[in-house]
């Protein structure tokens, strides 16, 4: 199974964080707020396409997505769907900005960063 897709992982986006034992992590973040309760535990992540297939299933219902990259390819999940397109061509975005929206989600958290 080839690993080439990038991405970042919120904990508290999943209904069950042990889908994170079956993940390759590169690096976890947590961030920096004051109260513990508002802090995320964030996971730099390394997976296959069957990965992201298998983590859109743990996805909670609401304001959550994940999205990971490969080069300028990215595949954008939420609990009841998955998108793929292309970095540079932001008329590619388009469903998965609609979607995202759709769930209540603000137009500033659909940006779907690469590094």
């Amino acid at each position: 199974m080839q690993k080439d897709f990038i991405g970042t992982i919120v904990e508290e986006s999943l209904e069950d964080n042990r889908i994170l034992n079956d993940i390759e992590i590169i690096q976890v973040r947590i961030s920096k707020e004051e109260n513990s309760a508002e802090r995320w535990h964030l996971y730099k992540v390394r997976v296959s396409k069957e990965d992201i297939e298998r983590l859109s299933k743990y996805i909670k219902t609401g304001k959550w997505y994940m999205h990971f990259w490969d080069g300028r390819d990215i595949i954008a999940i939420y609990k009841d769907k998955i998108f793929e397109f292309n970095y540079d061509d932001k008329t590619t975005w388009k469903e998965a900005v609609d979607h995202g929206r759709s769930q209540g989600i603000p137009d500033e958290q659909l940006d779907f960063l690469i590094e």
